[in-house]
């Protein structure tokens, strides 16, 4: 009788709990020791080297959850179903590892996301509900009321990337440490059997003109109900679409404080705004005269004066209730969510029911993609490249879709039976 596999255990916590490893050696729970199928001191030892790899990403929130699933994906595979300590991973357990992700046991996978420790007593406890992989809905069937399904669960091509990169970048770690001899990752010579390459660009998804018309008109004619709601939220998307920003670079983090001082206006007139985006880059954005206009709008209601003053510590963007700037994404992405919800039940009261259900599918980071695309109409691509903090002037080409629609008109009157007439 085969046995059963053991339940995930969730091993680091969030980076608010995570400690300083050099100075404070990490311990393994009871729960990671029981379950562990390698020796007392090679858990000690693996579990200190992945918390100073960890560590070194503290910088980014994003970066470091990111990087914590995927290594902690990978310790519980090694550990608790493979007996496996670092120092004995070879290519073949890198490419098992990859497989036992695209299709793990039904007990790993949860239907949401949830935290891996909670307060308990004042101490922090594992949390049984959590699971390392979650099965999801797009945006669009989880508004038509269709639930996330574990028998639906599969790992995007993506997902797998990141698997490869991030597992390739801690092994490159582990070599400058001494701590093994070769990076199992880089030995994989056929990547191509878990992931697909893609002929040409992919499609960039963004608003189509119609539906950020409405997005804007379903916001203004929203304001004279609500203007301390609506206000905000007019400043907030014309942000992310008329100056590319992400959202994480509109809320307050330990490295980041987005404030109205960051506007400044250079010798020549020129107004640019500072942002600290991915990778902890600093970017100065152009601004537009109608960005200019919308910043004087929303100062004007916040009771400040037309513009920015040197030096300004005011927020960015103000919470409504207490002091100091928006510090959760999720709010943010919930304020614009709502404004795309008008915009819907504005197209759809015009009988635009096509534009009304794409936009269903339409997340908030579509904005900065939808700003880019208008811009590298008119702009020349490398002030577009800089403006948006792309690393390459390739990225940007992406947005470029003159030549994919070129393509499709000449493919458009092509004939199956060449004998009829047009």
């Amino acid at each position: 009788m085969t046995k059963p596999l053991p339940s995930p255990i969730p091993i680091f916590d969030n980076l608010s709990h995570f400690e300083n490893p050099f100075r404070h050696r990490p311990q393994a729970s009871e729960q990671v020791r029981q379950h562990a199928r390698i020796a007392e001191t090679d858990l000690g030892n693996d579990l200190q080297l992945c918390h100073e790899f960890l560590y070194s990403y503290r910088g980014s929130s994003d970066t470091f959850a990111s990087y914590r699933r995927e290594i902690e994906r990978f310790m519980q595979w090694c550990w608790f179903l493979q007996g496996l300590s670092l120092a004995e991973v070879r290519r073949q357990h890198i490419e098992a590892f990859v497989e036992f992700c695209q299709d793990p046991p039904r007990h790993w996978i949860g239907t949401k996301s949830v935290a891996r420790f909670r307060d308990s007593g004042g101490e922090r406890v594992q949390n049984p509900e959590w699971k390392p992989f979650v099965a999801k809905v797009s945006k669009r069937d989880h508004k038509r009321g269709q639930s996330a399904d574990i028998g639906g669960f599969d790992l995007s091509q993506s997902a797998l990337q990141a698997i490869f990169s991030i597992l390739s970048t801690f092994f490159n770690y582990l070599l400058q440490e001494e701590h093994v001899e070769l990076n199992p990752v880089a030995q994989i010579r056929q990547k191509g059997k878990f992931l697909r390459k893609r002929q040409g660009a992919a499609t960039i998804r963004r608003l189509s003109e119609a539906q950020w018309h409405e997005v804007l008109n379903a916001i203004e004619n929203a304001v004279p109900e609500d203007p301390e709601r609506y206000e905000r939220a007019l400043f907030i998307v014309s942000c992310l679409f008329g100056m590319y920003l992400r959202i994480s670079e509109l809320a307050e983090t330990d490295r980041w404080q987005p404030s109205m001082g960051d506007f400044t206006q250079d010798a020549h007139g020129n107004w640019w705004f500072t942002t600290v985006g991915k990778g902890n880059k600093e970017r100065d954005v152009s601004v537009s005269d109608a960005m200019l206009l919308s910043l004087r709008r929303f100062r004007a209601f916040l009771g400040q004066t037309p513009l920015p003053l040197p030096g300004e510590s005011a927020p960015l963007i103000p919470k409504v209730r207490g002091k100091g700037g928006i510090t959760s994404t999720r709010q943010i992405r919930f304020i614009v969510q709502e404004c795309f919800d008008l915009a819907i039940e504005r197209l759809r009261t015009q009988g635009e029911i096509e534009e009304a259900d794409a936009l269903q599918a339409a997340t908030v980071h579509w904005l900065r993609h939808t700003g880019i695309s208008e811009d590298v109409k008119t702009r020349p691509r490398e002030h577009v490249r800089d403006d948006a903090g792309h690393g390459s002037s390739a990225i940007t080409d992406r947005y470029i879709d003159v030549e994919r629609q070129a393509r499709h008109a000449s493919a458009r009157h092509k004939k199956i039976n060449p004998v009829e007439s047009d």
